[in-house]
């Protein structure tokens, strides 16, 4: 229930009320008393009746446009409630440095808002140190990384290496690339959050990128054993980064071949639907069950199925794809039946010409 809904109910009480004692102090004012002679009660009825009837003619259309008169009022002073709720709504992380309009009259919801603005502020300039901080450090985090990649890529050519000391040194250039890639998503991640990413717009043949994906994908398969599928592949054109949209497929493709069941499958389609190009890809994997789907697109979320050491993952490949699918004007969701399949579907809007001829 509304604040007016709520006020308008408690001012038609009250009048009810007042109308109420009205007619009680009416009758006992008017009412013929037992004891006086019959001529008098006559009168004294007849007054009763005629005060009765003005209550009745006048008190109630007075109740009612009082009622009106009132409701009309709760109904403009709440509106700045109405519009300030709105306009707060639409607050996120993006804007928090737009200023929600004040009335300028100094009454409490103009004071409340300016406090809320000065909160947003506060929050602006948190959210300004965060992406500081974790720019700086993924930039100052780049250099050891590479030159200890060098370094270790240097040891395994030497053929000299034993083979102990040549299997530890894999080991320790896989954890430095793991390193590397977490690095250059926080990177990616934090400019793009900052608006410090610009993105090439151009007409793009998403088939084309569909079937290089499609490529890759086998090539990542094939040591796992898993069967990929190209079940459909229109030919349709968008407007946006090539190289993002491609980054973009690579990452789903690549998410449904590691969290799949062994000799699993993976289908990718791509089909025209209305005035978007839809692609899904699907897997055969353990699933995600339905009270972490709301996550998955979290920084550093992680399913239970990806708990597991011979699955490589950082839990910020998903977050890059919601950022780029995003930026292209589309959508992307994810439905799953656990132990059954996972389905993750892409729509991005189609360029004005529509398909290609």
């Amino acid at each position: 229930m509304t604040i007016r809904t709520r006020l308008s109910l408690w001012y038609a009480t009250i009048m009810f009320i007042s109308l109420l004692v009205m007619g009680v102090l009416t009758y006992e004012q008017f009412a013929p008393e037992p004891d006086r002679p019959a001529k008098k009660q006559a009168a004294d009825k007849e007054d009763f009746q005629e005060a009765l009837a003005n209550i009745l003619w006048c008190g109630i259309p007075a109740a009612l446009l009082a009622l009106a008169g009132g409701w009309f009022l709760m109904r403009r002073a709440l509106t700045p409630v109405a519009a300030l709720t709105a306009a707060a709504g639409q607050v996120n992380e993006s804007n928090l440095r737009r200023q929600l309009p004040r009335s300028g009259n100094g009454d409490e919801l103009d004071r409340l808002t300016e406090v809320f603005n000065a909160m947003t502020a506060r929050l602006d300039g948190s959210f300004q140190r965060v992406r500081e901080f974790t720019l700086h450090a993924s930039h100052e985090l780049k250099t050891p990384l590479t030159i200890m990649h060098g370094e270790l890529e240097t040891e395994l050519r030497d053929e000299k290496l034993a083979a102990a000391q040549r299997e530890q040194r894999v080991s320790q250039l896989d954890e430095v690339q793991r390193l590397s890639k977490i690095v250059d998503g926080l990177t990616l991640l934090t400019k793009a959050d900052a608006g410090q990413v610009q993105l090439v717009a151009e007409p793009v043949r998403l088939d084309e990128v569909v079937r290089e994906t499609f490529a890759d994908a086998q090539i990542l398969a094939e040591p796992r054993g898993v069967k990929v599928e190209l079940t459909a592949c229109e030919e349709l054109t968008v407007r946006g980064d090539r190289h993002r949209l491609r980054q973009l497929l690579l990452n789903l493709a690549d998410n449904a071949i590691k969290y799949n069941a062994p000799r699993g499958d993976v289908k990718l389609a791509l089909r025209h639907a209305g005035d978007a190009a839809e692609f899904t890809i699907a897997n055969t994997g353990a699933g995600i069950p339905p009270e972490l789907l709301p996550k998955v697109f979290d920084r550093f979320f992680r399913g239970d199925a990806s708990h597991n050491a011979e699955v490589d993952g950082c839990g910020l490949g998903l977050s890059i794809a919601q950022w780029i699918v995003s930026a292209h004007g589309g959508s992307i969701r994810i439905a799953s039946a656990p132990a059954i399949s996972t389905i993750v579907t892409v729509r991005l809007p189609l360029e004005a010409a529509g398909k290609t001829p």
